[in-house]
């Protein structure tokens, strides 16, 4: 039986991609949609998107453009390093693509510039990193940056009264215009859950693999998830993002 299944932001965390593919018994028929942010953080940046573009070659595979992803395609294609990137994970991917080649490097760069913004399924499921704020949806966005850095959509279901109708005049119009909601770039760390969390219909699946916590891979159908083990555990003798 085929599956859709969403992952999380990964920032490096090879070993951890690896696990949570192996725990939720992947296999090729299954429909794999990567949210976005595959680098800065851990270790294993480059080796994360030689892995995907491997994998994208024996199944279907949807990959949206994070943050971190933008600011590493700028690197490979022009030699930007700001620091608030270096500061923020940039290094350890630097660090990461030291051996790689003039060839390697530009098929790595092709394939940044192949992520989407936005994917939108046969169901009316949008599956975007961090959001939008127009409400005729993403493809009336003004900014394009926003769909790699809106946190608002987000606060916005975090938010909400829980008894608030969908057919009130206060509903958000943004919220109506997909059955489903699938986001990242905000850690659930932030509201003390290491699990994808469900607010109004919007889930968000960056369970803070970046910092302290793990990645996470979900059913879309069936809303069942699994976890890899606290990427901190899965890197004992690196930080990660984490400043401590």
């Amino acid at each position: 039986m085929k599956r859709t299944l969403t992952i999380g932001d990964i920032h490096g965390g090879f070993k951890a991609l690896k696990q949570v593919l192996e725990r939720a018994n992947v296999t090729e028929n299954d429909k794999l949609i990567f949210l976005g942010d595959y680098v800065d953080g851990w270790s294993e940046s480059s080796q994360i998107i030689q892995f995907l573009i491997e994998l994208s070659e024996k199944q279907e595979c949807i990959f949206i453009k994070g943050n971190h992803d933008a600011w590493t395609e700028d690197w490979l294609s022009l030699g930007t390093a700001p620091d608030v990137w270096l500061f923020n994970g940039g290094q350890s991917t630097v660090d990461s693509y030291s051996n790689y080649s003039l060839e390697e490097l530009e098929i790595h760069l092709e394939f940044f510039q192949r992520m989407k913004n936005y994917y939108i399924d046969e169901e009316n499921r949008l599956f975007i990193h961090a959001g939008y704020s127009s409400m005729h949806g993403p493809e009336k966005e003004v900014y394009s940056s926003n769909y790699r850095w809106d946190r608002t959509l987000w606060e916005t279901a975090v938010a909400m009264d829980k008894k608030l109708s969908k057919n009130s005049e206060l509903y958000p119009k943004r919220l109506l215009l997909y059955k489903e909601i699938f986001i990242g770039h905000t850690p659930t760390l932030h509201l003390g859950i290491k699990e994808p969390i469900n607010k109004a219909n919007v889930w968000n699946l960056d369970t803070g693999a970046a910092f302290t916590g793990a990645l996470s891979i979900m059913d879309v159908d069936t809303k069942k998830f699994w976890q890899s083990d606290p990427l901190p555990k899965l890197y004992p003798d690196e930080k990660g993002r984490n400043r401590d």
